[in-house]
This record gives C-alpha cells, sequence and structure tokens, in this order.
C-alpha cells in the first residue's frame, strides 16, 4: 500500500478537480459505503446544452430507503437513459473537434460495467476517463478491502482510521472536506492531511462565454489530451 492516498464516494464523469486529486495520490480508494444522497455527483453530472449554458446528465436510479448504501444503488433501467446521454452529448457534435473520440469514453464506460449498480458505473467511467489520458491509476473499492478499523464518532475519522488501520501516513482531499476535518486530530495521529484545489482556469468552449463546474467530459471535447492533462496538474495543495 502506497503512503499516499484519497478517499472519496465514486462520481460519474467527474470534474477536473476529482483527476487532480487521482494525480496527486499513489492510490484512491473509493468509498462506497456511506449512505447514498440525492441530488449528489453520483448518478449525474453538468455538460453544455445548445445554449452554451449548463445542463444534466443523470442516470435514473432505482427507488430505495433513505439509508441505502452507495454500492446498494441500482440504475432503473425503464427507460433508454443511455440514449438519453448520447442525445444530450449531441449539442456537442457540430463544435467539439474531439467528440467522436470522447463518444468512444462514453460508450467504453458503459460497455465495461457489468451489473446495474451506481457506483460500479462511476467507477467505470473515471477509469475510461484515466485510460483516454494515460494516467496511472490504482484503485479498490472500500467494501472489499476488508479492514477492520476504529469506531468512527464523527465525519472526519473515517478517512483517519482507514489511514491508520493501512499504516499510511500522507491523506489528501478536496477542497469541500476543509469543513469538517480536523487537522490537529491528522497530526496528533502522525497523519499528514493535505486539500488539493484545481485552478480551474477558463478554456475555449467556442460558446462565446465560458461555462465552469463542467465535467471533465467537456474539456476532452474541446482539448486535446496535453492540454486537458496540464488542467488537470494545474492545483495549489495547502
Amino acid at each position: 500500500m502506497s503512503n499516499r492516498i484519497a478517499i472519496m464516494q465514486p462520481h460519474f464523469f467527474p470534474y477536473l478537480g476529482y483527476f487532480s486529486l487521482i494525480e496527486n495520490t499513489d492510490f484512491f480508494i473509493f468509498f462506497d459505503t456511506p449512505q447514498f444522497k440525492n441530488k449528489g455527483w453520483m448518478n449525474r453530472v453538468k455538460i453544455l446544452n445548445q445554449h452554451g449554458e449548463s445542463t444534466y446528465i443523470t442516470v435514473p436510479i432505482m427507488n430505495h430507503k433513505r439509508d441505502t448504501c452507495i454500492n446498494e444503488i441500482t440504475i432503473s433501467n425503464n427507460t433508454n437513459w443511455k440514449d438519453s446521454v448520447y442525445g444530450k452529448l449531441s449539442v456537442y457534435r457540430r463544435k467539439a473537434p474531439h467528440y467522436e473520440k470522447v463518444l468512444g469514453i462514453v460508450e467504453e464506460t458503459f460497455d465495461n460495467c457489468e451489473g446495474n449498480m451506481i457506483s460500479d458505473l462511476d467507477i467505470e467511467s473515471i477509469k475510461a476517463v484515466c485510460n483516454y489520458l494515460k494516467m496511472d491509476f490504482k484503485y479498490q473499492k472500500y467494501s472489499k478491502m476488508s479492514i477492520e478499523i476504529e469506531e468512527v464518532n464523527n465525519p472526519d475519522e473515517w478517512a483517519l482510521n482507514i489511514c491508520k488501520a493501512l499504516g499510511i501516513k500522507e491523506y489528501v482531499n478536496l477542497p469541500g472536506g476543509q469543513k469538517f476535518f480536523d487537522r490537529n486530530k491528522y497530526f496528533d495521529n502522525g497523519v499528514s492531511l493535505e486539500f488539493i484545489q484545481n485552478n480551474l482556469k477558463p478554456y475555449v468552449q467556442k460558446t462565446g462565454i465560458f461555462c465552469p463546474g463542467l465535467s471533465i467530459l467537456d474539456a476532452l471535447m474541446f482539448c486535446e489530451i496535453e492540454q486537458v492533462l496540464l488542467m488537470v496538474e494545474d492545483y495549489k495543495i495547502f
């Protein structure tokens, strides 16, 4: 096991910053056992619409109890949602130079996802992007790791106790985690806690006005691989 890890819930074709986290760590753990949260990023993502504004791609999920874990959430196949995804992505056809290549990434994700679990689809989407960018990506699902951790009393102790159980000395998170992580708690246990924030600089979307905060699919549509990698590596650590 590496000494520098990230622990994140799986997201569906996430934004650039998610891949900055992957790039900055040696090993990635998909935290797939917490309660699934509706209106999050596990079954939807933002792309551009025909007006150059953001819109959602959503993967429908089956009805579930409020306390259902992420890795127990099932995709609903009552509608042809894949065609809906392709249909929304078709807005890029005329403007984006890499439309066909990115469509191939999406097709690869759908083809490689075995079963109907949203967490598996999310992981396949991230793997497909890393494969396209030729990024080294070592990962494991937390639910498959069979490790025993100390009792968790606060939200920030999940990552801490996982690190302690694995003998990890460096833990990296996205900036949103600053709100509830106690840095002193990590320091007292010999674990370095860092946050990584991508600078998210604008790139040419060929719409006139840059629309930020979209899926990495948007950047892949308009930018060469080398440019996307430079954007992935454009971050600050604090």
